[in-house]
């Protein structure tokens, strides 16, 4: 009959255990970190701009998103895990789609619940967006801390459906305040990436093709373009390439072919890493009023020409956002109804014109990049005792 006592182990099996017992013990020390938030790219930059501190600070990040959005490709380009939901949209009209839609948000939470059950995060952050939705609510029913942060004046269908589960909002705009639950709403302002502060005007330049002669004017319609000011830009084109080097970030599918290799004139269907030298070249932006968009052009004290979305196209944050920024004195505001390309030029020559007085105003403005104290907000729900959470 054999031992059935076990073999007696070796030092090196003995050295395998006490490291994986150690190992284990390590992994329990790393703070975790699940971000979420997408759609456009304004509800994923702030978020890169977050990911480069949290990694600075030793955090474990994962991104749950959409498995088709945007955010996706900017997200694994910075070698982010990555995890793909199943979301819907949530119409403010009447629509068939929005029955439909519930069972795939329902879908995304189990999913997202999943998920988290497996990443065990310390917190959760979300940038907004619907893909947010089920994974702030299966994070709540987790017991996951939860960080909201909403870019617009007013908050978004998405976040207003996540605000409950929250245990802090943050805001970008003070007047948000009020819309917002006393107790657990902070004012911070948005993280900015730090590249954007690193961009060089000789490199844009180049990128565009241009001399520096004339002053530059660049266009930029938000991630995936805006048709009508395309439009209105390009039938303005004989009188501003008069006087301006023009660059256009027109959005995807949205390049005029006719115009490739116009003197003066150059069109991108989309910037990532060298729109902050593009920026850097940039004396004047004509841009959409989205608050990612706005900030950025506060931060880098850039004068600019919002044409906001319509309120017959959107929930009419962006006016709001748009009139905000002309009541400090920041921007000047051409709504989209009365814009022609006869108003695009005038708007154009009285902005560069008057380039200094906003500059001025905005270098004023107390308002910077948020990164900071919302990675202490995140670090003192992680660990309560080393940061103050106010």
């Amino acid at each position: 009959m054999k031992n059935a006592c076990p073999k007696k182990q070796g030092t090196a099996d003995r050295f395998a255990s006490v490291k994986n017992v150690m190992d284990g013990r390590k992994d329990m020390n790393v703070k975790k970190i699940v971000l979420t938030g997408g759609g456009t790219a304004g509800h994923v930059t702030p978020n890169i701009a977050l990911i480069e501190k949290l990694k600075a600070e030793g955090y474990e990040i994962s991104y749950i998103g959409s498995k088709a959005g945007i955010e996706k490709r900017l997200i694994e380009r910075i070698g982010i895990p990555y995890y793909g939901v199943s979301t819907g949209k949530l119409r403010r009209y009447l629509s068939l789609k929005n029955l439909s839609d519930i069972f795939k948000v329902l879908a995304g939470m189990r999913q997202a619940k999943k998920l988290l059950k497996k990443l065990k995060p310390d917190v959760l952050f979300s940038k907004g967006g619907f893909v947010a939705v089920p994974v702030v609510h299966a994070a709540s029913k987790r017991k996951i801390p939860v960080v909201i942060h909403e870019s617009d004046m007013t908050p978004g269908l998405a976040n207003r459906l996540c605000i409950k589960k929250a245990q802090t909002v943050c805001c970008n705009f003070p007047e948000t305040m009020k819309y917002l639950p006393e107790g657990k709403s902070v004012h911070t302002g948005t993280p900015i990436r730090k590249a954007l502060f690193e961009g060089k005007r000789e490199r844009g330049l180049e990128i565009a093709g241009f001399s520096g002669e004339k002053p530059i004017l660049m266009i930029m319609g938000g991630s995936s373009g805006a048709m009508k000011i395309n439009d209105a830009v390009r039938s303005a084109l004989p009188t501003l390439i008069n006087k301006f080097d023009i660059i256009h970030l027109c959005g995807k599918g949205r390049l005029d072919e006719s115009l490739s290799g116009k003197a003066g004139y150059k069109q991108f269907e989309y910037v990532d890493e060298d729109l902050k030298d593009l920026f850097a070249a940039a004396d004047l932006l004509i841009s959409r009023a989205g608050a990612n968009a706005v900030c950025e052009l506060l931060a880098l004290k850039k004068p600019a020409i919002l044409i906001p979305l319509s309120a017959a196209a959107s929930r009419g944050d962006q006016i709001l956002n748009a009139k905000s920024f002309e009541k400090s004195g920041y921007s000047f505001v051409l709504p989209e109804e009365i814009m022609t390309p006869d108003t695009i030029v005038e708007a154009v020559e009285k902005v560069y014109d008057e380039r200094d007085k906003y500059i001025a105003a905005m270098s004023k403005s107390e308002a910077g990049d948020a990164t900071d104290k919302i990675f202490s907000i995140l670090d003192g729900i992680v660990d309560p005792q080393k940061t103050d959470n106010t």
